[in-house]
C-alpha cells in the first residue's frame, strides 16, 4: 500500500510540473507588442470568439503561475488515495481535485475579459486613476483578515484537508473546488493588479507568480501578504499623485 501511495505521489508531482512547464512554455511564446495585453489582444467590442481566445490564455496563464503553489496540497491529497477502492478511482479524485482548481481560476478569465475591454475604452487620465484605485484596493485587501483567513487554509494544506475530507471522485470536486474557493479568495486582488497596473506583461506575471508562491510557501508567508499590501498602496498613493506613472507601470510589462 505504501509503494503504491508513493507511486501515486510521484507521479502527481510529475503531471503537475509537466503541466507547469508546458503552461510557462506556451507565455514565453505568446507575441509580446504594445497594447497586446500579453499576446491576449482584443477588440473594443467584445465578441464570443475573442472571449473564448481571451479565457483559454488566462487558464493557461493561471495554470503556470498557480500551479506551483497548489502542488503541496494536491501532493498531500494524491498521497491520501492510498486507501481507494482502486488505481483508478484515485487516479480519479487525484484528476477532478486538481481539474476543478484550474476549472475555477479559468473561468475567471471571463469576467477579466470584460474588465479588459472596459479599460481599453479608457482615456490615459481615466486609467491612471483607476489604476490607482485598484492598487489602494488591493494594498487594504492584502491586509485585511477575510485576506488571512483564506491564505490560512492555503497555507495548510493537512489542516484543509481534514476540515473539508470527502471521499471518492465526487469528494474531489468538492474538495478542488472548496480550495479553489479560498485560493481565488486569497489572490483576486492581486490578479487585478496584473491585468489592471501590469497589463499582464510576463514581468508582473512573474512577479504576481513569485508573491503567491512566498506567501503560500515560505514560512513568513503572512508578512509577505503585510509588506505586499503597504507597497501596492503605497504605489497606488504615488499614481494619484503622478497620474504619469500608470503609465510607465503598464510600459514596463512590454
Amino acid at each position: 500500500m505504501h509503494a503504491s501511495h508513493d507511486r501515486a505521489s510521484r507521479l502527481t508531482y510529475a503531471a503537475l510540473l509537466v503541466l507547469t512547464t508546458a503552461a510557462w512554455a506556451a507565455m514565453l511564446r505568446w507575441p509580446k507588442g504594445e497594447d497586446d495585453m500579453a499576446g491576449m489582444a482584443m477588440a473594443m467590442t467584445p465578441t464570443t470568439r475573442d472571449a473564448a481566445a481571451y479565457v483559454i490564455a488566462w487558464a493557461v496563464m493561471m495554470a503556470a503561475m498557480m500551479l506551483p503553489s497548489a502542488m503541496p496540497m494536491i501532493g498531500l491529497y494524491a498521497a491520501t488515495q492510498r486507501n481507494a477502492a482502486s488505481a483508478a478511482a484515485g487516479a480519479a479524485a487525484i484528476a477532478g481535485f486538481a481539474l476543478m482548481y484550474l476549472a475555477l481560476w479559468g473561468a475567471m478569465g471571463l469576467p477579466i475579459y470584460l474588465a479588459s475591454v472596459a479599460l481599453m475604452a479608457m482615456g490615459p487620465s481615466t486609467l491612471a486613476y483607476v489604476t490607482a484605485g485598484v492598487l489602494v484596493t488591493a494594498g487594504m485587501f492584502q491586509l485585511s483578515s477575510l485576506k488571512r483567513v483564506c491564505l490560512r487554509h492555503c497555507r495548510s494544506p493537512l489542516g484543509f484537508l481534514m476540515g473539508h475530507w470527502r471521499a471518492g471522485w465526487r469528494g474531489g470536486l468538492a474538495m478542488g473546488w472548496a480550495h479553489a474557493c479560498y485560493c481565488v479568495g486569497c489572490c483576486w486582488a492581486l490578479m487585478v493588479v496584473l491585468v489592471v497596473a501590469g497589463a499582464m506583461g510576463l514581468p508582473w506575471v512573474l512577479l504576481v507568480a513569485c508573491i503567491v508562491a512566498a506567501e503560500k510557501l515560505l514560512r513568513g508567508g503572512e508578512w509577505v501578504a503585510w509588506v505586499t499590501g503597504v507597497a501596492l498602496a503605497a504605489l497606488g498613493v504615488a499614481v494619484a499623485v503622478h497620474p504619469q506613472l500608470a503609465t510607465a507601470l503598464r510600459a514596463s510589462s512590454m
